[in-house]
């Protein structure tokens, strides 16, 4: 998904939401900010604490401190939250246009897409209610095209007889 241009960067507006808070910005605060803007992806907590440093490791920050700034960066306006098979799921709000996903049900991939004809549907229908929109979130779930191909390529004992 393109970025698209913003006002400040993912800091900044960071830095305003907890001043406005009076919290100080931490060390590590900063390196999971650093880490989750480097790169444009879903992850969960489990994901994210796996590339992070080990404890001991310089850059070590705890789980609790993980969980506690991520819900900080989804009340900054920052991160998306996404419940999934009970599982929450994050992505970059600030900085990327509305999109809707597709789920993989079996390799729990969420595809990004944007559809202009989806989005005029979404306009009329709320045009039709009288409702004024100010987001949504639409996900498909399946099957992604590859774990269907990985499910016909396994042979299975009774086919090598």
């Amino acid at each position: 998904m393109e970025r698209i241009e913003t006002a400040s960067s993912p800091a900044e507006r960071f830095e305003e939401y907890l001043h406005i808070r009076g919290m100080r910005n931490t060390e590590q605060r900063r390196l999971l900010l650093e880490h989750v803007f480097k790169k444009h992806q879903h992850f969960d907590v489990d994901q994210l604490i796996e590339q992070l440093p080990r404890k001991g490791q310089v850059g070590y920050v705890s789980r609790p401190t993980v969980y506690r700034t991520l819900t900080e960066f989804v009340e900054a306006g920052l991160l998306r939250k996404i419940e999934l098979d009970g599982r929450s799921v994050y992505e970059h709000d600030y900085g990327y246009p509305q999109h809707d996903h597709m789920y993989c049900n079996e390799c729990l991939r969420l595809i990004e897409f944007r559809s202009a004809r989806l989005e005029e549907i979404h306009r009329r229908v709320a045009e039709e209610h009288g409702f004024q929109v100010s987001h949504h979130r639409l996900i498909i779930c399946g099957i992604c095209r590859a774990c269907r191909e990985s499910r016909r390529r396994k042979r299975r004992r009774v086919d090598m007889i």
